[in-house]
C-alpha cells in the first residue's frame, strides 16, 4: 500500500486549520495553528544557521506544554530525529540518553534544567530553554549567533509577513526513515532506544482516524494528561489530534486527581485517553464510596429501582468527566478488575487497548460497542496479532504482533533487535496472553513475571493481585515469591484507615480477613502465605507500573 508523507499531513492541517485554536497550557496562553506554524520557522532558522543537518538527533525533556509540542513539530518537520525523553527520567538516565542516541541539541523544561549537569553530556552542541527557547549553554559559535539574531533573519526571510504559502516541510522520501527514538520506561538495567519509522507514525494516525475520527473531529477539545515523551500520549493525544484540527490542552503540572477532575469539568473534553490509575482514583475516591452505603447497595440490587439508580450513578460519572466524551480508552498498564466492572455494569463508554512502545504504540483496540470486558480488543488496523501456543484459546503464549506500526528495531543494539523481531517481521512482545476465537486478547502477564508453583504450575502475579487490589483498604499490591511462598505486599489506603480511626492492630486484622478471602478465589498454588504492609507507595515507572524488580 502506499503510505503517505506524514510531514505533509503536518503541513497541510497547520495550513487547512489556520486560524483555529490549536494547544493551549492551561490556565494559559493559547497558540493558534498560524502561532504554532511561526514558532516552528523560527527554530528551523535556528537549526539551519547553527548548522543542524537532516538526520541529526534533538532530544526533548520537560513537562507537557505548547512550547514541548512545537519544538517537537519543529525536529519532524525539519527532517531531523527528535528523540523525546520522559521529564521523570533521573537526571543520570537523561545523560545516559543523551549520550547515546548522540544528540547534537536537547531541549530542557524548567524542572529539568536546573537538575541536569550540561558536562556529563559532552557531544551536545547546545541546550535550549523550552519555556522561551532562550540558550541554557551554547558551546559553539553559530548557534549563539543564529540565537542572538533569530528575530532579525526572520524579519529578513518575511519582509512582509509569514503567510500559510510560506509554509513548506521537509518531505520524508521513503516510510521507512527514521523518525524518532524512545527510550522504553524499561524497569530494569538501561532503557532501549526504539527506533520508530515514518510509517509507524502514520499508521497509528490512520488507525486512530478510523477508530475516533467520527467522534473526535476538527474543532474538537481534548486533554493530553499523558506524558509526550511516552508514545501511548504522543500519538492518541497529540498527533491525531493536531493532524485533525483539534485543540490540545496541556495541564503543564502534575496531574493530580484534582487537577484532572477540574480540567475535565472545565474544558469537556470529547474523549479521554488514560492509564487505569487515573480513572481507578476517580472512580474508587469519588463514585464507589457513595453506592457502598446500605441503602445504595439494595436498591442496586432491585431490578424495579436497579435501571433508574444505573442511569443516574451514569450521569454522576458521565459529568465527572465533563459531560462531552463518547469514549474513554484505558491503556498502559492492567486494569483494575473491579473498576472495570462497575464501569460496564452502569454501561459506560470504556475500552481498553493493548500496545507497546515498540509499536508506535496500539497493537489491539475495540470500540466501547464491540469491547469484550476483561479483554484488550483485537488486531489493530494495519496489525497482525497471534498467541505462541499450541491452544491459544486455554494455555497462555507469547503475543506476537507484525504490522506498519512496528518498529526498526532498537539503536545501537543489534543483539536485542534479533532477540525481539525474528525474522518473517513478528515482535516479541515479552507478554502472555490468550486469544479468543473472535481474536479477542486476553493479558495475563508478563513474561518475566510468571512465577512457578509448587508443581510446576504457571502463577501470574498479576491476576492475583487485580483481586487483591479489589479487598478492602488495598490501595495497590505486589504478588512475590519468597522460599516457595507467595506473599501479597501491600499499601494500604491510609487515609481511609484515619478517618475511620482504625489502629495499626485493626489494620492488620482487615488485611488478614482479606487474605481469607483472597484464598477462597483463587486455586490453590495462588493461595497467599502471607500479607505484609508497605508504609509507602510503590515506585512507578512513568506508564505507572510498579518497579517491581525492586521489590522481588
Amino acid at each position: 500500500m502506499k503510505i503517505p508523507c506524514f510531514n505533509e499531513l503536518i503541513e497541510k492541517s497547520i495550513i487547512d486549520n489556520w486560524d483555529l485554536d490549536a494547544i493551549t497550557d492551561y490556565k494559559g496562553a493559547t497558540l493558534q495553528y498560524h502561532d504554532v506554524a511561526r514558532k516552528i520557522e523560527k527554530l528551523h532558522i535556528m537549526f539551519e544557521c547553527s548548522g543542524v543537518e537532516k538526520g541529526d538527533k534533538i532530544a526533548l525533556c520537560g513537562r507537557n506544554s505548547a512550547n514541548w509540542a512545537v519544538a517537537f513539530l519543529a525536529t519532524l518537520t525539519y527532517g531531523a530525529v527528535a528523540v523525546p525523553i520522559l521529564h521523570e527520567f533521573t537526571s543520570e538516565q537523561v545523560h545516559n540518553i543523551v549520550n547515546h542516541c548522540d544528540a547534537k541539541l536537547l531541549f530542557v523544561g524548567d524542572v529539568v534544567a536546573t537538575t541536569i549537569d550540561p558536562t556529563m553530556m559532552p557531544h551536545l552542541e547546545g541546550i535550549i530553554y523550552i519555556p522561551d527557547y532562550s540558550l541554557v549553554i551554547s558551546r559553539t559559535d553559530k548557534l549563539t549567533y543564529a540565537r542572538e539574531h533569530l528575530n532579525e533573519m526572520y524579519g529578513k526571510r518575511f519582509p512582509k509577513y509569514f503567510r500559510k504559502e510560506h509554509v513548506h516541510y521537509y518531505k520524508e522520501s521513503d516510510p521507512n526513515e527514521l523518525a524518532l527514538i524512545n527510550y522504553t520506561s524499561g524497569t530494569t538495567g538501561f532503557s532501549k532506544g526504539v527506533m520508530l519509522p515514518y510509517r509507524a507514525l502514520w499508521s497509528n494516525f490512520d488507525f486512530a482516524c478510523d477508530a475516533m475520527g467520527k467522534n473526535v473531529k476538527r474543532g474538537d477539545n481534548v486533554i493530553s494528561i499523558l506524558p509526550m515523551a511516552h508514545m501511548y500520549g504522543m500519538a492518541f493525544e497529540f498527533i491525531y489530534e493536531f493532524l485533525r484540527g483539534c485543540h490540545i490542552f496541556y495541564l503543564t503540572r502534575v496531574p493530580s486527581p484534582a487537577i484532572i477532575a477540574q480540567a475535565y469539568a472545565d474544558i469537556k473534553p470529547s474523549i479521554i485517553i488514560a492509564v487505569p490509575l487515573v480513572i481507578e482514583k476517580i472512580v474508587k475516591k469519588k463514585i464507589l464510596p457513595k453506592l457502598q452505603t446500605p441503602r445504595m447497595k439494595i436498591l442496586f440490587n432491585m431490578p424495579v429501582v436497579n435501571r433508574k439508580v444505573k442511569q443516574a450513578v451514569y450521569e454522576q460519572v458521565y459529568q465527572s468527566f465533563g459531560g462531552k466524551i463518547y469514549e474513554i480508552i484505558v491503556g498502559g498498564a492492567a486494569f483494575n478488575q473491579e473498576v472495570e466492572s462497575f464501569m460496564e455494569s452502569i454501561n459506560f463508554p470504556l475500552t481498553v487497548g493493548y500496545g507497546a512502545t515498540e509499536c508506535a504504540p496500539i497493537i489491539t483496540y475495540a470500540s466501547c460497542e464491540t469491547f469484550v470486558p476483561g479483554s484488550c480488543g483485537r488486531a489493530a488496523l494495519h496489525m497482525e496479532v497471534k498467541i505462541d501456543s499450541h491452544d491459544p484459546q486455554n494455555v497462555p503464549g507469547e503475543i506476537l504482533t507484525r504490522g506498519l506500526n512496528v518498529m526498526l528495531g532498537y539503536y545501537k543494539n543489534e543483539e536485542e533487535t534479533a532477540r525481539t523481531l525474528d525474522k518473517e517481521g513478528w515482535y516479541h512482545t515479552g507478554d502472555l496472553g490468550t486469544m479468543d476465537e473472535n481474536g479477542n486478547l486476553f493479558i495475563k502477564g508478563r513474561i518475566k513475571n510468571m512465577l512457578l508453583g509448587p508443581s510446576g504450575q504457571n502463577i501470574y502475579p498479576e491476576e492475583i493481585e487485580d483481586k487483591l487490589n479489589s479487598l478492602a483498604l488495598v490501595v495497590e499490591s505486589i504478588v512475590v515469591q519468597r522460599e516457595n511462598k507467595l506473599i501479597g505486599l501491600v499499601y494500604p489506603d491510609y487515609d481511609e484507615v484515619r478517618n475511620i480511626g482504625l489502629s495499626q492492630e485493626d489494620l492488620e486484622k482487615i488485611m488478614e480477613e482479606n487474605r481469607t478471602t483472597l484464598n477462597e478465589m483463587v486455586p490453590a498454588y495462588c493461595k497467599l502465605s502471607a500479607i505484609q504492609l508497605s508504609e509507602n507507595e510503590f515506585e512507578k515507572t512513568p506508564k505507572k507500573s510498579i518497579k517491581r524488580y525492586l521489590y522481588a
